[in-house]
């Protein structure tokens, strides 16, 4: 991963997003020395956001299975059917 300072990304930052669009690979920014922020190409932010949005399903869905909130297949096959039909 590349490291630039937010003064380089003030001043070219055409230059900067298109070797990020080129490359794919996060740029992080940092200023005063500390990091500041990461620069990512849309489809990778993209990417992370399906990402994170099926772990957080996956999550929901073993907090109903640790509370006790199952269904069998018929009960489920039933509940569904308002949305299949």
């Amino acid at each position: 991963m590349k490291t630039e300072l937010v003064t380089t990304l003030k001043r070219q930052a055409t230059r900067l997003i298109s070797e990020l669009q080129a490359e794919r690979s996060p740029i992080l920014i940092t200023e005063h020395g500390r990091p500041a922020a990461y620069l990512v190409d849309v489809e990778t932010f993209d990417a992370q956001q399906n990402r994170i949005r099926i772990l957080e399903g996956i999550a929901r869905g073993e907090r109903a299975v640790q509370e006790g909130r199952i269904l069998t297949h018929a009960q489920a096959k039933k509940r569904m059917k308002r949305w299949l039909a």
